[in-house]
């Protein structure tokens, strides 16, 4: 199953993906410029097309993606001013 869903987070309004998977889904949200992603994605791909990703690992749903902390960003989500260890919310302001 596939869930997209409109989050509104801090007055601003992003687009969530979810697709069921086992052993755990696959989630990501969309902010202006960039996204958060579960553990499952590559940063490395990530990296190499440039896109301004955040990486948090354990998640299994929007709010755990939202409210648990940053493990790996890309070069281009650095330069944004993200930085390691934020909140997945605080740094979604800055994709």
């Amino acid at each position: 199953m596939i869930q997209i869903e409109s989050l509104s987070v801090d007055g601003e309004v992003y687009t969530g993906v979810k697709i069921e998977t086992k052993p755990a889904p696959i989630v990501i949200i969309n902010g202006k410029k960039g996204f958060l992603m579960c553990g499952y994605l590559n940063m490395e791909a990530a990296d190499k097309t440039e896109a301004i990703a955040v990486s948090i690992s354990g998640v299994n749903s929007f709010d755990d993606l939202l409210n648990k902390v940053v493990l790996k960003i890309s070069t281009k989500a650095r330069e944004s001013g993200v930085r390691e260890g934020m909140k997945g919310r605080e740094a979604l302001k800055y994709l």
